[in-house]
């Protein structure tokens, strides 16, 4: 679905400064799934296991091209 855009994207900033950009998203989605469960109780596992699914929904919706 997103696959031709983060392509896209990737070619034009080049690989590293893709792979920079990418890696800082993920840090911030995953401090925004911490917080979430922190605020709502939910426990180190089960924050992990969310992180895992948003990680496995990235590669299927095509952001991990």
């Amino acid at each position: 679905m997103f696959a031709p855009m983060v392509i896209l994207l990737r070619s034009k900033l080049g690989k590293r400064e893709f792979n920079q950009i990418r890696g800082k998203v993920i840090a911030l989605h995953s401090k925004v799934i911490t917080n979430v469960c922190n605020r709502l109780g939910i426990e180190r596992t089960a924050r992990q296991n969310l992180i895992r699914l948003a990680r496995d929904n990235g590669k299927r919706l095509g952001f991990l091209a």
